[in-house]
């Protein structure tokens, strides 16, 4: 407790007005925020996974399962709407993140369902480690002066083009090797967003859009591992 106490009456940054304290105390609530988010995908994934008949029947291309899936995928941009504008609204910010994550998870549980288990273990694996290691980074870099705002309109840009490839692949397929390729730049770019969005964990957000802040890094994390399981999925198929 001691040692914590002395990190915290430390400054994050160099020339920090804010109190420091109050600072951490944001970050470890939105890290808490976001751990409960990975472990509420991670229950409700395991069950479109493990109980057969839930991957069975959305799999099936019959048209109910066909007007399922399109509802699961468009489910959590619907949630996330009211979201944006009552994210200072508790507690209803919370039902609806709470929804958000629910609905997110069970698209991700459909994205796993249609991948081996050896391939989301070390997706998941490689998750964990990516976004421990570049948090830790972020953290000492911004202690040393390090500022990474300057990354925002690279990654939008980015992000962009990942969208649109994304989508001219559904209608013309890129193949494994080009299915590979895909997926390491876009892990690439959400490991650039960890950074960014770290960063503006520690500077920038507000106290009160701990929401803002827990949605871009669960987002940030969600979308590393789905690019990482792409890239490793092409390969195992």
């Amino acid at each position: 407790m001691e040692k914590r106490g002395d990190v915290e009456m430390g400054a994050l940054y160099p020339n920090m007005m804010e109190n420091p304290q109050m600072r951490w105390a944001f970050i470890r609530k939105v890290y808490m925020i976001v751990t409960l988010q990975i472990l509420i995908t991670i229950a409700v994934s395991s069950v479109v996974i493990f109980y057969r008949p839930i991957p069975e029947f959305l799999l099936s291309r019959t048209f109910p399962s066909l007007a399922a899936m399109i509802a699961i995928i468009i489910l959590p941009f619907l949630v996330m709407v009211p979201l944006i504008f009552l994210r200072q609204k508790h507690p209803w910010n919370m039902i609806l993140l709470f929804l958000f994550t629910i609905s997110l998870s069970m698209a991700i549980g459909l994205a796993c369902a249609t991948r081996s288990g050896k391939v989301i273990l070390e997706a998941a694996a490689l998750t964990a480690i990516v976004v421990g290691g570049l948090t830790l980074y972020t953290f000492w870099a911004a202690k040393r002066g390090h500022d990474f705002s300057f990354l925002g309109p690279f990654l939008s840009v980015s992000l962009l083009v990942l969208i649109i490839f994304g989508i001219v692949q559904v209608f013309f397929p890129f193949g494994a090797i080009g299915t590979s390729i895909y997926g390491c730049i876009g892990a690439i770019i959400f490991a650039g967003f960890i950074i960014y969005d770290t960063d503006n964990l520690i500077k920038r957000h507000s106290y009160d859009e701990y929401i803002c802040a827990a949605i871009s890094l669960y987002l940030d994390v969600v979308n590393l591992f789905l690019y990482i399981m792409t890239a490793l999925g092409s390969s195992d198929s």
